[in-house]
């Protein structure tokens, strides 16, 4: 998704820089399909424009900004940045700036994304769900729906794929009553939850922000949303249908890569879809391909299947590339969200970039607590049941020192280690919503019935402790290995997080 036609965009430029009427754009936009003027690499990859970008082309610089990032023309990815507010909030000055009033939401929403081990919570896991399952619902020839705020000012909420959003919806609902009234939508709110909580992850891009949508109190058209156990061809379609190619379904369910479901699989809640979790790396990617990925990782069927279909495999192993993918991934990650957060949206060259307000990204990340996620992302303190998975939800610091205070025995690691997580969890899942964001329910695949014996290796070598491996008691011995597999959660749609 590099590589740019000179002749289309000769075309675009010299259509563009004229702000065509409607007349001359459908033209230019004729000619554009009929030659077969793409700027893709892949016939996989989006090239669609949207809403009145579609219609009438664009009429201003944004119009044409954001033409190019659709087009692959520009790059979804931004470093501008501001690092306070032009303002004081409510004053002339800052009514006068329409991106001022965003900093001060995007630094109210970083409080809340970010955990004390840096890495990214679940109230940011479900802004990140939030924002795609608002815009999500919509498609070609839909008269409403998209990222119009309809799921938190309807009663969309309440729908089983909205399962799980419970939460992040009355957090946001909250913080939204703070910033309503200064003349702000719902449906801008929601997208720039989104966007800051994806770059409060780790290594997560700051992906260009818009604001200016108009909120719409008519509920989204229903089953327009994904289906963790749907087969890829039937995604594929529904993702092309919202002018998302496959390559483009392919980059967005890799925010998975921060997740953690509850719901699918509730002897097993709070276990991640990869080995890092709240972090914004490309693990997801390799360890659905891998059979002997760490044993608490559960993959989710959609995942599974969309990583070997025919028109996604390719993409999924490039993203997986240890050396390139993280840059391959966020990239294309950026372009599609940009898209999908103006499904719906008809009034885009009326929009305003606020990017600038978006926290700075953390593009080096190396967690002090990484030799006791890497026990725990490999079956230990399994007799916690989901105590640990819990802090790992909230992005709390879990070091030996700290473990302690937080109601956890390091010498409990070792319960469980190397073996598929089973039993039933510490009491019902509690706190906000952890489960994939980007709009599959956090539902797991039925997985393999055992796996090898003995203990599973560690690409940087086995985990240690800075002050000794802990030793565990005759009562923290592991538990032997499950023979008959983990029970499976109900079936059907959307039980999430």
């Amino acid at each position: 998704m590099k590589f740019i036609s000179i002749v289309l965009s000769s075309a675009l430029a010299t259509t563009i820089l004229a702000y065509p009427g409607t007349g001359k754009w459908k033209k230019t936009l004729a000619e554009i399909k009929r030659r077969g003027l793409a700027p893709i690499s892949s016939p996989e990859d989006s090239n669609e424009l949207l809403g009145d970008l579609l219609t009438s082309g664009p009429t201003t610089s944004v119009g044409k900004l954001v033409a190019d990032v659709l087009l692959g023309k520009a790059d979804a990815i931004t470093n501008d940045i501001i690092t306070a507010a032009p303002a004081p909030l409510g004053s002339d000055a800052c009514k006068q700036d329409t991106c001022c009033i965003w900093k001060y939401v995007a630094d109210d929403m970083l409080t809340q994304f970010k955990g004390q081990s840096s890495r990214c919570n679940n109230n940011a896991r479900g802004a990140i769900r939030l924002g795609f399952h608002d815009a999500a619902a919509w498609q070609k020839g839909a008269a409403h729906g998209g990222a119009d705020g309809s799921i938190l000012l309807t009663d969309e909420l309440g729908r089983a794929a909205n399962r799980g959003l419970e939460e992040i919806a009355a957090l946001t609902k909250q913080m939204y009553a703070k910033y309503q009234p200064y003349g702000i939508s719902m449906a801008d709110f929601i997208q720039m939850g989104a966007t800051v909580a994806t770059v409060v992850c780790p290594l997560g891009p700051r992906i260009r922000s818009f604001v200016g949508r108009k909120d719409n109190p008519t509920a989204a058209i229903e089953n327009l949303l994904p289906d963790v156990n749907a087969d890829a061809d039937s995604l594929i379609k529904l993702f092309e249908d919202k002018t998302i190619r496959a390559n483009g379904l392919v980059a967005l369910v890799g925010a998975h890569t921060t997740s953690q479901q509850r719901y699918f699989d509730t002897q097993r809640a709070q276990d991640p879809q990869d080995s890092t979790p709240g972090v914004w790396d490309v693990a997801m990617y390799p360890q659905t391909l891998d059979s002997n990925a760490p044993k608490r990782v559960l993959k989710l069927p959609s995942d599974v299947k969309i990583s070997t279909h025919p028109r996604t495999a390719a993409e999924w192993k490039a993203f997986a590339d240890p050396k390139t993918g993280q840059d391959h991934w966020n990239d294309d990650y950026a372009k599609e969200y940009v898209r999908l957060s103006l499904l719906g949206v008809n009034n885009i060259n009326a929009l305003t970039e606020c990017s600038k307000v978006l926290p700075a990204a953390i593009t080096d990340f190396q967690p002090p607590d990484k030799s006791n996620i890497d026990i725990w992302a490999n079956g230990g303190y399994q007799n916690l049941g989901s105590k640990f998975g819990e802090l790992m939800a909230g992005a709390s610091l879990t070091t030996n020192e700290t473990l302690p205070k937080l109601g956890v025995d390091p010498m409990q690691a070792w319960s469980g280690f190397g073996r598929l997580p089973s039993g039933p969890p510490s009491g019902p899942p509690s706190g906000p919503p952890s489960g994939p964001p980007g709009g599959f329910p956090g539902q797991g695949p039925q997985g393999p019935s055992s796996f090898p014996s003995g203990p599973p290796s560690f690409p940087n070598g086995p985990p240690s402790f800075p002050n000794g491996r802990p030793t565990p008691s005759k009562a923290e011995a592991p538990a032997p290995a499950n023979k008959g597999g983990r029970p499976q959660g109900g079936e059907g749609q959307n039980r999430d997080s």
